[in-house]
């Protein structure tokens, strides 16, 4: 059982990433999928979830209206699509998954992590 993150970088103010997210061993599409976001000297945050149909998406405040996440189950992947970045974006990003729908976007309840992808918005 594996996740595997991509598509970091660096970027500059007001530019775009989309991260990945791929699972081997399970199927995404049994499973509620987050991007929590770590950086050094901050509690974690979770920045997006989205439910195992991929009907239902979850996204703090800061995030509303910049990034998407969506599941493509035929390539078992969740992407977070980033747009308008800040800095405040920066961090370390990793995906997480949990068999079946949870009440909400909470990191604890996750059993499954990515090894993480970093991200570094430049002012």
């Amino acid at each position: 059982v594996q996740l595997v993150e991509s598509g970091g970088g660096l970027v500059q103010t007001g530019g775009s990433l989309r991260l990945s997210c791929t699972a081997s061993g399970f199927t995404l599409d049994e499973y509620f999928v987050g991007w929590i976001r770590m950086v050094p000297g901050k509690e974690r945050e979770e920045v997006s979830c989205i439910t195992e149909s991929g009907r239902k998406t979850y996204y703090v405040d800061s995030a509303k209206g910049r990034f998407t996440i969506s599941k493509d189950n035929a390539k078992n992947t969740v992407y977070l699509q980033m747009t308008n970045l800040r800095p405040e974006d920066t961090g370390v990003y990793y995906c997480a998954a949990v068999i079946h729908d949870i009440d909400g976007c909470v990191a604890r309840w996750f059993d499954y992590w990515g090894q993480g992808t970093q991200v570094t918005v430049s002012s």
